[in-house]
């Protein structure tokens, strides 16, 4: 474990935790208070905030920008392309995409839609952001939702593919 700021290249202040099962490329920043837990990668170019939280088996792409107060569940990979303001929250295995049209013969090489999701949002368990689309502060995805379209501040989104079915506070309370 490691609690320095010396792990594999990484550029960061103390008061950070990274487990010695991860791995951190070079040109990376991180926040004080950050945990980075087992089997997790952290790519080159990434900017992680203050205080978040990184579950097992969680990879940080390229050039990904993450807000301070985040927490990401396991087995979550957030592509280039993919920002995270502060405070949002990734339930476990939630999915980031970040090519509209994927092809293995036809790769983009590093032209990826941009995906951005705003303060306070919360990501349900299996769902899926399409990339291209803005979620707005404090909106909550529910479990398994598939997020095809811009989705705004405050709204509750559910379904395939997701659809408003009503509001919620900041707190996540379901509005009348």
């Amino acid at each position: 474990m490691s609690t320095d700021n010396t792990h594999r290249g990484v550029s960061h202040t103390p008061n950070v935790f990274i487990h010695e099962s991860s791995y951190i490329d070079d040109n990376v920043t991180i926040g004080e208070g950050t945990k980075i837990w087992h089997f997790c990668h952290i790519q080159s170019g990434a900017v992680i905030g203050r205080n978040c939280s990184f579950g097992q088996n969680v990879n940080v792409g390229n050039n990904v920008k993450i807000g301070d107060g985040v927490k990401v569940q396991n087995n979550v990979s957030i592509y280039e392309g993919v920002e995270l303001e502060n405070d949002v929250f990734c339930g476990p295995s939630c999915v980031f995409t970040n090519v509209t049209i994927p092809r293995a013969k036809y790769p983009v090489h590093g032209v990826y839609k941009k995906t951005l999701v705003k303060e306070g949002a919360s990501l349900g368990a299996n769902c899926t952001i399409v990339c291209g689309v803005t979620i707005g502060r404090f909106a909550m995805i529910a479990a398994g939702a598939v997020v095809t379209k811009d989705v705004p501040d405050n709204a509750l989104m559910a379904g395939v593919p997701a659809r408003q079915i009503g509001w919620v506070d900041e707190k996540g309370n379901k509005l009348k």
